[in-house]
C-alpha cells in the first residue's frame, strides 16, 4: 500500500455561534462531553500504484447503489436529508475512483462473517458518529433477519447483531486527551488521556479528532490549555493540536496490542463553507450543490493539521492506518446536509454528510484495506 496520503480539514472559524449550537442538537455535539463504470472487483489491486486516497468521483447509476436507504432506522435526524426534504439525489450516485485500482463494494455479509464475536469501536466527534451510523447501516441492510440491539448510555453509543456475535459502537469523545472541570474552568490536558481504559478489548478501533481544535472565541469548548505544569488561557491551537495527537499516538504504542487489535484513524473531512475555494460565484458555500467537483485536484487551501496528523501517525511504533478521507470529501461540496438537517431552512450544515451519501465511501476504504490482511 502507498505510503500515507496527505489529509486536511478547513478552518471553523468562520461558522457563526447559532450554527454551533444548533450542530450540537442535531447532530449530538455536546460541547460539555469529553468528548462508471465498470463493475467492482471483490479485491483492491494490490499494486504499488494504487493509492486507495487519490482519484475522483464517478457517476454510477445502478440498482445496487447506495447500500442502504433511507428506511434505515439508524441515520438520525441530522444525516437523514431525503426525509428532511432534500430534493435531488443524484450525490446518491457517486463512486469514488482510485488511481490505478478498483474499490471493492462493501459486502456486508462478508464483514460480519470476518469479524464475527468481535468488537469494532469508533472513538471521536460528530464525524465518528456519521461514519459509525454509515457502517451499522450497512450491516443491518446485509443481515436478513434484522435482529439487532441499539441504544445509548451517557457518551457510549452501542450497536449489535446477536446472530454474529458482532458490536459495533460509537464512544463520542471529541479531543481524545482529558477534559477536565476545575475551580478555574474547563482545562483541556493536552498530555493526559485517563478514558483508555474504555478503548481497551476492541478488535478494531477507529479514532477521530479536529474540528473541535479549530474553534476560537465563544465557539471553543475549553477555558485553558495544560501541558505539563504550565496552564495557559491560550496558545496555537494547531500547535495544541500537535502535543495532544502525539499523546494519543504514546498511548497506543503503549497500549495496544497489534496482533489483537486493528486501529485506524479517520482523517480529516472537508466543509465548505466558502464557494470561491473552487471557484464558484454563484453560491457562498454548500447550499445549492448537486454534483461533485470532477477531477483530482481540491483548488482550495491547504489545511493546517493534515501534515501533523500525517506526522504524528509515521512517527508511532504500533501501526495506526490512516484513513486519508480529505481529498475524496474536499471534491463532494455536493454531498452535505445544507439546509436539509433538520434544523429549519435558517440553519446551514456545510460540514457533517448525508447518509447515505459520502461516509458509506469511508467503510468502504476500511472495508478494502481490512481485506487486504
Amino acid at each position: 500500500m502507498a505510503a500515507f496520503a496527505r489529509l486536511g480539514f478547513l478552518d471553523y472559524r468562520c461558522l457563526p455561534l447559532l450554527l454551533s449550537l444548533l450542530i450540537v442538537f442535531v447532530h449530538g455535539d455536546d460541547i460539555n462531553s469529553h468528548e462508471i463504470v465498470t463493475e467492482i472487483d471483490d479485491q483492491v489491486t494490490d499494486d504499488d500504484n494504487c493509492n486507495l486516497f487519490q482519484g475522483s468521483w464517478v457517476f454510477y447509476n445502478s440498482s445496487s447503489n447506495p447500500l442502504y436507504d433511507s428506511s434505515c432506522p439508524f441515520i438520525g435526524g441530522g444525516f437523514d436529508c431525503q426525509k428532511n426534504g432534500r430534493p435531488d439525489n443524484d450525490y446518491l450516485n457517486y463512486r469514488w475512483q482510485p488511481n490505478g485500482c478498483e474499490l471493492p463494494r462493501f459486502n456486508g455479509t462478508d464483514f460480519l462473517e470476518r469479524y464475527r464475536n468481535k468488537k469494532i469501536l469508533f472513538v471521536g466527534d460528530s464525524l465518528s458518529n456519521n461514519m459509525w451510523r454509515s457502517l451499522i447501516c450497512i450491516l443491518y441492510a446485509a443481515t436478513p433477519s434484522q435482529n439487532y440491539t441499539f441504544g445509548a448510555q451517557k457518551l457510549l453509543s452501542t450497536f449489535s447483531l446477536p446472530d454474529y456475535g458482532v458490536s459495533v459502537n460509537w464512544l463520542k469523545n471529541g479531543f481524545l486527551v482529558d477534559l477536565a472541570y476545575e475551580r478555574i474552568g474547563k482545562v483541556l490536558k493536552l498530555d493526559s488521556i485517563s478514558s483508555g481504559k474504555l478503548w481497551l478489548g476492541a478488535d478494531v478501533l477507529i479514532f477521530n479528532s479536529f474540528h473541535w481544535w479549530t474553534h476560537t472565541g465563544r465557539l471553543q469548548t475549553w477555558d485553558y490549555f495544560r501541558y505539563g505544569s504550565m496552564t495557559v488561557k491560550e496558545m496555537d491551537h494547531m500547535e495544541a493540536y500537535k502535543i495532544a495527537m502525539t499523546t494519543w499516538g504514546n498511548w497506543v504504542d503503549k497500549n495496544i496490542d497489534p496482533s489483537k487489535t486493528r486501529v485506524f484513524f479517520q482523517g480529516i473531512a472537508a466543509v465548505h463553507l466558502n464557494a470561491k475555494e473552487w471557484n464558484d460565484t454563484d453560491h457562498r458555500d454548500c447550499r445549492q450543490q448537486t454534483e461533485p467537483l470532477m477531477g483530482s485536484t481540491y483548488p482550495g487551501p491547504a489545511v493546517p493539521g493534515e501534515a501533523i496528523l500525517k506526522s504524528v501517525i509515521s512517527n508511532m511504533t504500533k501501526p495506526a492506518y490512516l484513513l486519508d478521507i480529505t481529498l475524496l470529501t474536499q471534491l463532494r461540496k455536493d454531498g452535505h446536509p445544507s439546509i436539509y438537517a433538520g434544523g429549519g431552512p435558517k440553519f446551514n450544515d456545510c460540514s457533517h454528510w448525508c447518509l447515505a451519501g459520502v461516509p458509506d465511501t469511508w467503510n468502504q476504504l476500511l472495508y478494502a484495506i481490512l481485506l487486504q490482511n
